[in-house]
């Protein structure tokens, strides 16, 4: 895992000051956060001594082990290959596992804990629902399975390192070597060196699509 650094190669002047007025905001909400966690910490204490009484009680009648369901759709292509997912993308929080009609997923309903995408790389496959939270911030999911290329990877891997607001793990089962997601957006690109990529970040992080601009890509799951 690696962390995003700044660069003259990253976004453009304009969008590097858009994401670091971000950062600040985040920075400001993170503190917020803790005093709020202070002052409410002994009502959660007590709330949960009920649920726990109301789960108990409850058991296993709303089949909690059960897959929600994503609405099906279908990626429709513009003449630079860019799919957009045709029906509309829900954005519930949910306790399950989720079967998506994509993969990689590009949205739907997710987990309410989101993978940092600060620029971190993982070794390791995410769980999709953590994931999908993170393209609802604007981040850009980078996936690769093992018919890419060592090369493409670490030149992958060095490009999301320098890019707030983008994440690359494995997905072993996709259709393609290499994959880009957005909210609502997906690609293929055939190697590292593909100026499509670039145009890809350009257009996609904390892009027109984010459902959550500025929503934060640090303080969630980092495997």
């Amino acid at each position: 895992m690696g962390s995003a650094k700044n660069t003259s190669a990253s976004p453009s002047p304009d969008r590097k000051a858009r994401i670091e007025e971000m950062r600040r905001a985040e920075r400001a909400r993170e503190r917020r956060g803790r005093i709020a966690v202070i002052a409410v910490s002994t009502v959660v204490v007590a709330a949960l001594i009920g649920v726990g009484a109301w789960a108990v009680t409850k058991g296993d009648d709303d089949g909690g082990d059960a897959k929600a369901k994503a609405p099906a759709g279908h990626f429709s292509y513009d003449k630079d290959g860019v799919g957009t997912w045709s029906a509309k993308l829900t954005r519930n929080h949910v306790g399950q596992k989720v079967a998506y009609p994509m993969n990689p997923p590009v949205g739907g309903d997710h987990n309410q804990v989101w993978m940092n995408c600060n620029g971190d790389v993982y070794e390791k496959a995410l769980a999709n629902e953590n994931a999908v939270h993170s393209l609802e911030h604007g981040a850009v999911w980078v996936t690769y399975n093992d018919k890419a290329s060592d090369a493409d990877v670490k030149a992958l891997a060095a490009k999301v390192k320098q890019t707030p607001y983008s994440l690359m793990s494995p997905v072993e089962d996709q259709k393609d070597p290499i994959m880009l997601s957005a909210w609502g957006h997906q690609r293929t690109v055939k190697s590292a060196k593909d100026p499509k990529v670039a145009t890809f970040f350009s257009t996609f992080v904390q892009g027109k699509q984010t459902p959550e601009p500025g929503a934060p890509c640090t303080s969630g799951l980092s495997q």
